[in-house]
C-alpha cells in the first residue's frame, strides 16, 4: 500500500506470502527470527520442484525478500536471512506483436451496427491506439478522455503513475462512434458509472470480460488463440510499441508513451526491431545466405 501497487499486484503478493508461510509451518518455524537463510532457499526449491515457472518463482521470492527487509526495518528481526537468496533469472524472451495486416483483420471484426460491436472496435482500437494495459483501458473514465483535435486519454498505470498519452485518429473516430451511439443504451441498464467500457448490464468492463473480447475477436480474424503465439491482453500493447520503433521512433519517447519507469524494460522492445531487420536482410539480401 505504501508503494502505491495496483490491487493486482497485492492480490499476488498476498498469494505468494500467504505461500511462503504455509512452507515455514510446514517445517515448524512460527517466528521470523526463527528462519534462516537455508529455510529461504529450500522454499526457492519447493516453488522450482512444484512446476512454477521461473518467473512466477522470481516474483513470489521477491515477495519474500520484500517481506525480510520490512522485518528489518520495523526491527522485528535484527538481519536480513534473504538478502542473499537470489530469484531465478527468466529466460528473456521477446514480446510477441501482430503485423499490420493482422492488426486490421483484428480491428475490422466487430460488427459496427450493434452497441457491443461499437464497444467492441472501440476497445481494441483504444488498446492499440494508445498502448494502454488492459487494466488501464478498463480503469478509465470518461473524464478522462480529451476527443477533439488534440486527442489524449489519461491513464492510470502501476505505482499510482498517471501519464497522458495521444489518441490517432481511427481509435478517436471508433471512441466518438460508442460513446454517442452505443454507451447510452448500455448505461441505461447500469447505475451511472462514470467507465468509458460498460459491459451489458451497465457496469464497468472488468479485465475478464476484456480478455474475452479480444479472445472472441482474435478467433474471428483468424489469429491464434493458443499456444506459444497466441494473442493475449498484452499483445496490442506489444504491438503498438514494436510498430512505434519499427516507424523510427525514440526509445525514450516509447518508454514515456508506455509508462515504464525505466528505459531498460522498454529496450526489450528493441530487440523485436533488430528480429525484424535479420528476417528481412535473410530474405532479401543476395548474399544473406
Amino acid at each position: 500500500m505504501e508503494r502505491g501497487l495496483s490491487r493486482n499486484t497485492l492480490a499476488s503478493y498476498r498469494r505468494d506470502l500467504h505461500r511462503y508461510a504455509e512452507h515455514l509451518a510446514a517445517a515448524g518455524i512460527e517466528n521470523l527470527a526463527q528462519v534462516r537463510p537455508d529455510d529461504v532457499t529450500g522454499h526457492l526449491a519447493s516453488l522450482r520442484d512444484g512446476g512454477l515457472a521461473s518467473s512466477s518463482a522470481a516474483r513470489a521470492i521477491s515477495a519474500v525478500r520484500g517481506l525480510h527487509r520490512f522485518a528489518v526495518r520495523e526491527r522485528l528481526v535484527p538481519h536480513d536471512v534473504s538478502a542473499e537468496v537470489r530469484p531465478p533469472a527468466p529466460p528473456r524472451r521477446l514480446p510477441k506483436a501482430l503485423d499490420v495486416d493482422q492488426v486490421n483483420r483484428l480491428l475490422a471484426t466487430p460488427a459496427e451496427d450493434t452497441p457491443l460491436g461499437l464497444r467492441d472496435r472501440a476497445l481494441l482500437e483504444f488498446l492499440y491506439g494508445t498502448g494502454a494495459r488492459i487494466s488501464e483501458a478498463v480503469g478509465a473514465d470518461i473524464d478522462d478522455l480529451e476527443l477533439g483535435e488534440a486527442s489524449a486519454a489519461l491513464l492510470r498505470g502501476k505505482g499510482g503513475r498517471t501519464r497522458l498519452v495521444p489518441v490517432g485518429g481511427y481509435a478517436r473516430t471508433a471512441l466518438r462512434a460508442y460513446l454517442v451511439r452505443a454507451r447510452p443504451s448500455l448505461a441505461a441498464a447500469g447505475r451511472g458509472t462514470p467507465a468509458v467500457f460498460l459491459n451489458a448490464r451497465g457496469g464497468r468492463l472488468s479485465r475478464q470480460s476484456a480478455w474475452t473480447v479480444l479472445h472472441r475477436r482474435a478467433t474471428e480474424a483468424g489469429l491464434p488463440v493458443d499456444g506459444p503465439y497466441a494473442v493475449s491482453p498484452h499483445t496490442l500493447r506489444h504491438t503498438y510499441a514494436t510498430h512505434l520503433l519499427d516507424g523510427g521512433a525514440d526509445v525514450r519517447v516509447v518508454q514515456e508513451l508506455l509508462g515504464h519507469a525505466s528505459v531498460t524494460t522498454t529496450q526489450v522492445y528493441t530487440l523485436v526491431t533488430v528480429e525484424r531487420l535479420r528476417e528481412v536482410y535473410a530474405t532479401s539480401h543476395p548474399r544473406a545466405r
